[in-house]
């Protein structure tokens, strides 16, 4: 049997005819950059995030990017978040010449531990970045807290989090901005690179519109300096049509995490499997995470049993080469390096059949020798 890690084509072709239309409207109309396409769009993604007003972007790294360029953030600032996530998050603090200081993770939910973050602020702190890393939310009240405490930003990093909820509040709703990627593999995803910032503050969303476009208002006119970070139609329009879907792919995703956690208690690998926790009200499930001790071995045996499965930033941030300035090293953030190295994703997709999900637990048993 093959089980791939992701297969797009069975949510491609359910919706073939919405989505084959939806493009088809962009091309007839010859209106492909920003226009009513992209204002729908970002009035859809708001409204099912919880929040005012939503600015679409070209991808999940510039949404970053550009959040943080609307509060002048740049060199002699810090910005605070986790070293074990993909490197856009601490890549778009470094690009804009500030310093990303890192704080390490919650071993059970794998996202940055916010009893850790009040001693790395300093003066020079200006943000934080939480990520809510596989689809699980952060607890966000005492990062909040904590803000409004000492004055920060928050810039909830939800790329892999699109509906995610906790205590009834959706994901990119809480910060003062919420930044979600549309990358072909992600919950929501589209037909390329394609991103949002959500705001609940009317005056943050019509700076990000400036710049958006280069930082002209009016055209010709340049108050600020900003870059061609917007949204293409085509994608704002792909998007549009399959936001209505979501809810029942979540629903999906949650399903089947729960059949993998009745397979593996079956199959008596509880001692061996480290399956996730669901904390938060509402995990949507971009990644199903494991760990294991033989991680690499482990790895090694599915791919030869044709399962798709996937390791998720190997190497922490604090201790990539481009990163070696700021003076991490290993041993400094024991969680993340822990979960670097035990963690591995298998398939989670909506589509995923019963079939497929016993052999993949029937594949990790017989790995153990159960």
């Amino acid at each position: 049997m093959n089980v791939p890690l992701l297969d797009l084509k069975p949510q491609y072709l359910a919706l073939k005819r919405e989505l084959d239309s939806a493009v088809a409207e962009v091309v007839a109309s010859q209106m492909f950059i920003l226009g009513p396409q992209v204002k729908q769009c970002e009035e859809a993604v708001a409204g099912y995030s919880q929040s005012a007003r939503g600015v679409g972007v070209t991808s999940g790294s510039d949404a970053l990017l550009i959040c943080l360029m609307a509060e002048d953030i740049g060199p002699g600032d810090e910005v605070i978040t986790t070293p074990y996530t993909f490197f856009a998050t601490a890549g778009a603090v470094a690009r804009v010449g500030a310093v990303p200081v890192f704080v390490d993770i919650d071993p059970v939910t794998y996202n940055i531990n916010p009893d850790l973050i009040e001693a790395r602020i300093t003066p020079k702190t200006k943000a934080i970045i939480p990520v809510h890393l596989y689809g699980q939310m952060v607890d966000m009240d005492p990062v909040m807290a904590l803000a409004q405490k000492h004055n920060l930003v928050v810039i909830e990093d939800a790329a892999q989090a699109i509906g995610a909820e906790d205590k009834g509040r959706r994901a990119g709703s809480i910060g003062h901005y919420g930044c979600f990627s549309f990358f072909p593999s992600k919950n929501l995803g589209c037909f390329g690179d394609g991103g949002m910032v959500m705001t609940q503050d009317a005056a943050r969303a019509d700076k990000l519109e400036v710049l958006r476009v280069h930082g002209s208002k009016p055209k010709y006119y340049y108050r600020l300096l900003g870059g061609n970070f917007r949204l293409d139609t085509l994608q704002a329009a792909v998007v549009k049509t399959k936001l209505p879907y979501l809810d029942g792919w979540t629903a999906a995703r949650q399903a089947n995490a729960a059949r993998y956690g009745r397979l593996f208690a079956a199959a008596g690998l509880a001692g061996k499997v480290g399956l996730p926790v669901a904390v938060a009200s509402r995990h949507v499930y971009n990644q199903y995470v494991i760990r294991v001790a033989q991680r690499n071995q482990l790895l090694d045996f599915l791919k030869s049993k044709s399962i798709g499965v996937e390791v998720y930033y190997p190497v922490p941030l604090h201790v990539q080469d481009c990163f070696a300035y700021l003076n991490y090293k290993a041993g400094d953030f024991p969680e993340s390096e822990r979960a670097a190295v035990e963690t591995l994703a298998l398939p989670i997709y909506p589509e995923v059949t019963d079939d497929q999900a016993q052999y993949v637990v029937q594949s990790i048993a017989g790995f153990f020798g159960k």
